[in-house]
């Protein structure tokens, strides 16, 4: 019965995350507004859908909603990721809107000529993202694998799959059961 105006009790959830504990019923105002979660994404009009034993209600529409496409490409291009230097926000909502990127592997077959076409886009900056998205390809296994962005798979989860696998083929080969035998790799994260 969490409501917009309510005071909570909150605490630190995972590393960082802050997590709603409870609401404190004896401090709600007299005006608190119900929370309505929407029936379909306002981006891509796709059904919001809530997965059974989860908090988090999500688009359905996947990579054909818009929204969901630049924040695979940003988070695969984030620091923590493949680093892609000069890969921001604003540019990666310009080539998915211009329909240059659709997904991470679109940024590789960038030109300079594609680039400065784009607003607020120069040569030297073209060629600077060119390079860094050169430099990005000698990222290590276990960037990579968290830079895909697989739902479950955190950085120490890309890295316990790096150490255990290796190769990128080897993990592609994978079936469920090698899956399960990479440290906190469970059922959940071998079925994505």
């Amino acid at each position: 019965d969490l409501r917009i105006g309510d005071t909570v009790l909150i605490q630190r959830a995972g590393d960082v995350i802050p997590k709603v504990v409870s609401t404190l019923s004896g401090e709600r105002p007299v005006q608190t507004e119900e929370i309505l979660m929407p029936e379909s994404c306002p981006i891509s009009g796709s059904k919001i859908r809530q997965q059974e034993g989860e908090v988090v209600f999500r688009c359905t529409g996947g990579l054909g909603c818009s929204a969901q496409r630049k924040e695979r490409i940003r988070h695969f291009a984030s620091r923590l990721a493949l680093d892609i230097e000069g890969l921001g926000e604003k540019l990666v909502s310009q080539l998915v809107d211009e329909k240059l990127v659709t997904n991470p592997a679109d940024l590789y077959g960038l030109t300079e000529t594609q680039l400065v076409a784009l607003e607020r886009m120069a040569p030297r900056s073209a060629k600077n993202l060119l390079e860094a998205l050169e430099k990005s390809k000698g990222t290590t296994l276990a960037r990579f694998i968290y830079g895909l962005g697989i739902e479950e798979v955190g950085q120490s989860t890309a890295n316990n799959l790096a150490k255990y696998f290796q190769k990128i083929d080897l993990l592609r080969s994978a079936d469920e059961e090698m899956l399960l035998n990479v440290v906190d790799v469970g059922p959940v994260v071998a079925g994505k």
